[in-house]
C-alpha cells in the first residue's frame, strides 16, 4: 500500500510537471491570437469590468455562440491576476486552457496506473499531451480544451465506476459532463452518452453498464448542473439566444455548412492520423487490436475493458463528426484521450506490437528528416499578414532544432527497441515522448512568438496610438482585415467592415453625421491600394507592419459612400449575421 501511494505521489509530480512545460511554460509571453481567442478573452474580461456574468459580450454585441464556464473562468482570472503582471492578458485568458489539459492529462494516468503500473500511466498522460493537436489549442483562449478536459475526466470517472463493482453513485462524472454542456453545449452529452452505449453494447453488458454508471439520474444530474444558466440567459435574452445558441451553432453547425468549413466524410482521417504524431502506428495497432474483439462483441472483465472503452469513444467522436457538415479539425479534440489511451495500451499477439512501435520510430525519423529539408526553404515562405515570417524562422532555427528534436527521439527509441529485442519494459514509449516535450519548450512557443511578433504585436501598437490620438466621440473603424484583439487592446467599440466596396459603403451608413466629423480607421496596406479607398483623403496617424492608423474626413468618407451607392452597391451591414462581433 505504501508502495502504490508513492507511486501515485511519483506519478502525480511527473504528471504537473510536464503539463507545466507543455501548457504553462512561457504563457504570457504572446498576445491574444486573432479571430477567435481574442473574442473569447475580450468576452471574459468584459464579464470582470462590468459586473455582468450572465450574458457574454463583445464589442457592444451580446455573444451567444458558446454558454458561459469559458467567460467566467476568464474573467475571474482577470479579476485575480494584477493588471501589470498580466499585461498582454494571455495569462488570464489561457490559463483556464492550460489547466483543462493538464488535468486530463492527471485524469487518463491516475486511470491507468492501478491496470498497468506508473510507466504506462505517465506514456498515456504524454500521448495525449503530446497530440499536435493538444498542443496547439492548449495555449489558446477557446472553450474547446475545457470541453475536452469536461468530456474527458467524466469519460474516464464513468468507466471508473464501472471497472469497481458496488462503486457508490458516480455523482462527479456527471457533475463534470455537466460543466461540459455549461461549456459547449449539449455536444458533452451527445458525446458520452452513445459512447457509453455502444461500449456497453459491445460488452454484452448494457444493462449491467446503464446500472453501474446510473444513466438516467446521471444524466439527469448533468442536466440540471446547466440548465439554470440556459432558463435564465433565455427569460434575459429570449428570441435572439434562442435562435442564435440552438439554432445556428448547434444545429444549422451539423447541418449545413457554415463559415465555408467544408469537408469530404473522410476528412477527419487524415486529422487523426496527423494528430496522434509520431505515435500514429501504435494507435492504428489499439485500434485494429479492439476491433477484432469488439467484432465478436466478446465480453471483458470490468476491470480490463478499458481499451475496448477507449475505442468505443474514439469511434463514436470520429463518425458523429464525419457526419456533421461542417467539419473543423478541432471537432477531433474530444476523442484525443480515447486515442491516447490506445497508444499506451497498444497490445497485440506475434510481432504486430514490434512493428508498430519500429514504425513509430520511423514516423519521428520522417519528421526529423521533414524538418531539416524545410528549414533552408522556409525563407521563401510569403505570407502578406505575416510580412517577414519565413526569414525570421530561418534565422530562428526552429526548424533544425525541431529536426534534431525527432532524430533524438527516434534514437532513443530505436536504441531500447534493439537492445530490448522488441519487449516492452513500460519504458519504451517514454523514450520516444520525453524529447518531444523539449520541441513544445525549444520549437513551438518560440515559432508562436515568432508569429505574435509580426501577426499580433502590430495591431497591438496601432491599440496603443488609438488610445492615445483618439477624440472624444471620434469613432474607430478596421477595414480589410478584421482583428478582434484591436478591440481588446484599445477597450474601444471597433465598426468592423470588409474589403470589398460594400465595405466602405457599409461603415459610411453606419457613422453618424456628428461631431468631430473625423473617423479613425485601422486599415491594412493591401485594402489601402484598392480603387474604392485610393486617394481618400486621409491624415496618417501611425503605423504598424501591414497597418495604417488615418484619419479621415467623415464628410468625404460619406461622399464616396454615396458615389459607390449610386454607382449600384448595396451595403450588407443590415442583413442578419450571428458572427457579427
Amino acid at each position: 500500500m505504501a508502495l502504490i501511494r508513492r507511486q501515485r505521489l511519483w506519478l502525480v509530480l511527473a504528471v504537473l510537471a510536464l503539463g507545466a512545460l507543455l501548457f504553462v511554460w512561457r504563457l504570457g509571453a504572446v498576445g491574444q491570437w486573432d479571430e477567435t481567442p481574442a473574442i473569447f478573452a475580450a468576452s471574459g474580461r468584459a464579464m470582470a469590468e462590468t459586473g455582468d456574468w450572465l450574458t457574454p459580450r463583445v464589442n457592444g454585441h451580446p455573444r451567444f455562440d458558446k454558454p458561459v464556464l469559458i467567460y467566467w473562468l476568464i474573467g475571474g482570472f482577470t479579476a485575480l491576476l494584477p493588471a501589470g503582471w498580466d499585461p498582454l492578458g494571455s495569462w488570464a485568458s489561457t490559463l483556464p486552457s492550460a489547466l483543462a489539459m493538464i488535468a486530463l492529462m492527471l485524469g487518463l494516468a491516475l486511470t491507468v496506473l492501478p491496470r498497468s503500473g506508473p510507466w504506462v500511466a505517465l506514456e498515456a498522460a504524454l500521448a495525449f499531451g503530446l497530440s499536435p493537436l493538444v498542443l496547439v489549442w492548449g495555449r489558446v483562449s477557446v472553450s474547446d480544451p475545457l470541453l475536452v478536459a469536461c468530456v474527458g475526466l467524466g469519460m474516464l470517472g464513468l468507466w471508473h465506476t464501472y471497472a469497481q463493482p458496488r462503486a457508490p453513485f458516480p455523482w462527479w462524472p456527471w457533475l463534470v459532463l455537466g460543466l461540459g454542456v455549461l461549456t459547449k453545449g449539449p455536444v458533452a452529452l451527445v458525446i458520452a452518452v452513445p459512447s457509453l452505449l455502444l461500449f456497453g453494447f459491445w460488452q454484452r453488458d448494457l444493462g449491467g453498464l446503464c446500472r453501474a454508471v446510473r444513466l438516467v439520474p446521471g444524466v439527469a444530474l448533468a442536466v440540471l448542473v446547466a440548465l439554470p444558466w440556459y432558463v435564465l440567459e433565455l427569460l434575459v435574452e429570449g428570441q435572439p439566444f434562442w435562435d442564435s445558441f440552438f439554432g445556428y451553432h448547434n444545429l444549422q453547425r451539423y447541418t449545413a455548412v457554415v463559415n465555408n468549413h467544408a469537408g469530404p466524410w473522410w476528412f477527419y482521417a487524415p486529422v487523426m492520423v496527423v494528430a496522434s504524431l509520431p505515435f500514429t502506428p501504435l494507435l492504428l495497432l489499439g485500434v485494429a487490436s479492439q476491433l477484432q474483439g469488439c467484432w465478436w462483441r466478446r465480453p471483458l472483465k470490468p476491470d480490463q475493458s478499458l481499451p475496448r472503452f477507449a475505442l468505443a469513444w474514439l469511434l463514436f467522436v470520429v463518425l458523429f463528426f464525419s457526419i456533421s457538415a461542417t467539419k473543423l479539425p478541432s471537432y477531433m479534440l474530444p476523442a484525443l484521450p480515447a486515442a491516447a489511451l490506445l497508444i499506451a495500451l497498444a497490445d497485440a499477439p506475434g510481432r504486430w506490437l514490434t512493428w508498430a512501435r519500429w514504425a513509430s520510430v520511423l514516423m519521428a525519423a520522417v519528421m526529423a528528416a521533414a524538418f531539416w529539408i524545410a528549414a533552408p526553404l522556409a525563407v521563401q515562405i510569403d505570407s502578406p499578414e505575416i510580412p517577414g515570417l519565413g526569414p525570421a524562422l530561418e534565422a530562428s532555427g526552429v526548424l533544425v532544432i525541431s529536426g534534431g528534436v525527432f532524430a533524438l527521439a527516434a534514437m532513443a527509441g530505436a536504441v531500447l527497441l534493439w537492445r530490448r529485442g522488441g519487449r516492452w519494459p513500460g519504458s519504451w514509449l517514454l523514450a520516444l515522448q520525453l524529447p518531444l516535450v523539449a520541441w513544445q519548450v525549444l520549437a513551438l512557443v518560440p515559432t508562436g512568438e515568432l508569429v505574435d511578433q509580426r501577426r499580433q504585436q502590430p495591431v497591438r501598437q496601432l491599440a496603443e496610438q488609438v488610445r492615445l490620438q483618439q477624440r472624444p466621440g471620434e469613432q474607430l473603424a478596421m477595414v480589410g482585415v478584421n482583428k478582434p484583439s484591436l478591440h481588446y487592446y484599445s477597450r474601444k467599440v471597433v465598426l468592423y467592415v470588409g474589403r470589398p466596396p460594400s465595405g466602405l459603403l457599409d461603415l459610411a451608413e453606419q457613422l453618424p453625421p456628428q461631431a468631430p466629423g473625423t473617423v479613425l480607421v485601422v486599415i491594412d496596406a493591401t485594402t489601402a491600394e484598392l480603387p474604392h479607398w485610393q486617394d481618400m483623403p486621409h491624415e496618417q496617424l501611425g503605423a504598424a507592419g501591414i497597418y495604417r492608423l488615418w484619419r479621415v474626413p467623415l464628410d468625404a468618407l460619406q461622399q464616396r459612400g454615396q458615389a459607390l451607392a449610386a454607382s449600384g452597391v448595396e451595403s450588407t451591414w443590415r442583413l442578419p449575421n450571428l458572427e457579427r462581433y
